[in-house]
């Protein structure tokens, strides 16, 4: 099964830009939708962006709309979610996963990374 790990959170100051990867352990990774979630403190985890596996179709939360960017380089094995103009209220546990379903239905499997911490200060 394929392993995901996140990296390149940090602390940094509103209006700043941060990018995440996220890195799969192997070949099987340009079979799945991809999908970075986040979740802050006292709240429900939510779907940030996804990105479908060759790449082409993207969809994002109405929160980070031209804000946000997500891509992939599949032969890297690799996703990242580009963050720009970043809030407070973006701060939260940026977490990446993987889903053969592009809807990321409860009914497929998706596979997790640990996360990485993202806090935005004002």
């Amino acid at each position: 099964q394929v392993q995901l790990a996140e990296s390149g959170g940090g602390l940094v100051q509103a209006g700043d830009s941060l990018t995440l990867s996220c890195a799969a352990s192997d070949h099987t990774f340009s079979t799945y939708a991809m999908g970075w979630f986040r979740q802050a403190p006292g709240k429900e985890r939510e779907l940030v962006a996804r990105i479908n596996r060759g790449g082409g179709g993207t969809d994002y939360a109405d929160s980070v709309k031209g804000r946000f960017i997500i891509a992939r380089d599949n032969p890297k094995y690799t996703v990242y979610l580009h963050m720009n103009s970043l809030k407070p209220e973006d701060t939260a546990v940026y977490y990446c996963a993987a889903c053969f379903d592009y809807g990321f239905s409860t009914s497929y499997k998706r596979i997790w990374g640990k996360g990485t911490q993202v806090t935005v200060s004002s």
